[in-house]
């Protein structure tokens, strides 16, 4: 049975011709929400610091940092190795190493170097939080020169800081690169989320749905010969934007391609469910065209596509745990950028599994099917 209604569903794949409709309630809704949730003052910057003076001045240093109310102080780290890990687990975005002879060499009227080392997976966030650090830095030596101007200071020598900054995993603050893994799972969630959406509400209106439902043919059945073409279509998809983003920009996945192939086949389950969940309350075509662009534009935006989910209001962040896309981006970015195994991305994965489970369960469990 399930292999006619595959050949079946194929067949009108062929034959569909999909344009896109634009509805009245979207610029209203996009006006309403994105400006608030687009919000590109980077707050909340995870920083690591490795102390390793223990000085009054470096001691000044952190608490001017801290106080700057862009940062906040989540990891102090014996050395940089310590510092880098908690930068892989995401629980830092910028390091701070301060050297061991930070506080002699400014008594001393010498210049001394502090590194920072920003994430820049997230462009934006790396580029923008390194450069408050180095405002901070040079603000900081800024004092120190005024103090020892205005003080006795015989040999005329003042103590400055030089900042040599490093960014990881993307060295040139190249906003592409942040960018491509993101479009890439936009391209998944609009083509594997539309189209199902579409699928079941166009069988309506043309009547063929009732049809279907005096079969014997049971929900779950149905159900999965909706899903399996798009899951196909998906693998594809992912296909193709490899190797445009290869040819055009050549990006190449630092952590390999088969991960992502792993997470992608369990995001193109939950959306292609979430988009016949749309499907299955939505009358017409209009009616789902709009409720998909409702939630989809809702989840891009919640997503951390534009400007980290760090950045937003509480009560965005809460929401933005409910977007599947937020953890696809994610994933990407990880492996593509940084190289991130499978098993550092468990309960992006747990996570992603769960929306799977839901929105099909629910899918199967909404369709009304009269016999």
């Amino acid at each position: 049975m399930l292999k006619y209604l595959l050949e079946k569903e194929f067949k009108q794949i062929k034959r569909n011709k999909f344009l896109p409709r634009v509805v009245i309630v979207l610029p209203f809704v996009a006006l309403a929400l994105f400006p608030m949730v687009a919000n590109f003052d980077i707050k909340n910057i995870n920083l690591a610091v490795v102390d390793n003076n223990h000085s009054t001045f470096s001691g000044r240093l952190i608490q001017k940092i801290v106080s700057s109310g862009h940062f906040r102080l989540t990891n102090v780290s014996e050395n940089y190795a310590q510092a880098l890990t908690s930068v892989e687990q995401n629980e830092a975005d910028i390091v701070l190493v301060i050297p061991p002879d930070f506080e002699k060499n400014l008594i001393n009227n010498q210049n001394t170097d502090v590194l920072v080392s920003a994430n820049s997976v997230n462009g934006i966030k790396g580029g923008l939080g390194s450069g408050y650090l180095v405002t901070i830095l040079n603000d900081f030596s800024t004092e120190l020169r005024e103090k020892y101007m205005s003080g006795n200071n015989l040999r005329g020598n003042v103590p400055t800081v030089e900042i040599i900054p490093r960014y990881n995993f993307n060295p040139y603050l190249e906003y592409k690169y942040t960018m491509v893994p993101a479009i890439l799972m936009m391209m998944l969630a609009m083509l594997t989320g539309f189209l199902p959406a579409l699928n079941i509400v166009g069988e309506k209106e043309k009547g063929t749905i009732e049809q279907m439902n005096v079969t014997p043919v049971s929900k779950f059945s149905l159900i999965l010969s909706k899903l399996i073409p798009y899951w196909v279509i998906g693998f594809i998809v992912l296909t193709i934007c490899f190797f445009v983003a290869w040819l055009f920009y050549r990006l190449v996945s630092k952590g390999g391609y088969f991960e992502i192939y792993v997470f992608a086949a369990v995001f193109v389950l939950a959306f292609s469910g979430f988009g016949l969940v749309i499907s299955n309350f939505a009358n017409t075509v209009q009616q789902g065209m709009f409720m998909m662009f409702f939630f989809v534009i809702t989840f891009i935006f919640l997503s951390g596509l534009y400007t980290p989910v760090s950045s937003m209001p509480d009560w965005l962040q809460v929401f933005s745990r409910f977007s599947p896309l937020k953890y696809m981006v994610e994933v990407l970015r990880s492996i593509f950028l940084k190289g991130s195994s499978f098993l550092d991305l468990k309960w992006h994965f747990a996570a992603l599994c769960g929306f799977a489970i839901f929105f099909n369960s629910l899918a199967i469990l909404s369709y009304r099917k009269s016999h």
